[in-house]
């Protein structure tokens, strides 16, 4: 919970700074301190492993840093909450695209009928598309992340995939947020901000995580984890004044159901 909490209040604090240095300047401050922490953290012996290993490395971090910049995009044109929400959508897929049981098919039903409360084409309501599509993407990354860090962890001991993945994800994004930010990413406010966020958002609570995986049942870290969506609208009401409708609530609600729905199903 405490992982949680970090993690949407890194996102509340990353996205005060986009009138600064932009969405994707913000997401290279976070990707590039995260980086240095975790190279720091872990010290990651490359010459140890086989090409085809780093080469799995490097894929996952592409899909991290990848994940990172659209998910930032998003939140930059829609609520905190509602990206959340649709991102859910990557690690639900995974969840029941892996299981042959028939109850699975109502957590789709469910998570279906969520996204389309949440994101009307048309109406008083209706969100900004690109968000909403930015969202989806970073939930397709997500789904890759979740897959192809299963076998990086399986690879290399300890965090030192997730140290090697990180660097290569900073190698994307810093490019792409320096062409967005341009020297105001070198400002001393900004720089303290930004390892605000990265402390938040990525080096305490992958750490805070790792800790409760040693201590609790995949499946009950599962359905703490699909409380996010929920963690994320409260961060963003109290910190970025953004008020959900009704129907957008009741939509978030559809999406954390199936996410649990399907950790209470999953086999072993």
């Amino acid at each position: 919970m405490l992982a949680a909490v970090s993690i949407q209040g890194g996102a509340a604090l990353a996205k005060s700074l986009f009138p600064v240095v932009g969405p994707f300047g913000v997401s290279a401050l976070r990707i590039g301190f995260a980086a240095v922490i975790l190279a720091l953290l872990w010290r990651p012996n490359v010459r140890a492993h086989t090409r085809g290993e780093l080469g799995l490395a490097v894929v996952f971090g592409l899909a991290l840093g990848l994940m990172n910049l659209s998910f930032y995009a998003s939140i930059e044109r829609i609520p905190i909450g509602i990206a959340v929400t649709l991102e859910f959508v990557g690690p639900l897929g995974v969840a029941v695209l892996s299981s042959k049981r028939k109850l699975d098919f109502l957590w789709v039903v469910l998570a279906a009928a969520g996204i389309l409360l949440i994101a009307p084409i048309h109406g008083a309501n209706s969100l900004d598309p690109l968000g909403v599509g930015l969202a989806l993407l970073a939930a397709g990354f997500w789904a890759a992340y979740i897959l192809l860090g299963a076998r990086v962890s399986r690879a290399f001991s300890g965090g030192q995939g997730l140290a090697v993945g990180m660097i290569v994800a900073a190698l994307v994004a810093l490019p792409i947020g320096f062409a967005q930010g341009g020297a105001d990413l070198l400002v001393p406010t900004t720089i303290m901000l930004g390892l605000g966020v990265a402390l938040m958002s990525s080096a305490v609570p992958y750490s805070l995580e790792m800790m409760a995986l040693r201590r609790l049942p995949s499946k009950t870290f599962s359905i703490l984890m699909s409380l996010e969506p929920a963690i994320a609208a409260t961060v963003g009401f109290l910190f970025l004044r953004e008020a959900l409708t009704l129907q957008q609530l009741l939509a978030m609600t559809l999406v954390i159901a199936a996410s649990v729905g399907s950790s209470l199903s999953a086999g072993r």
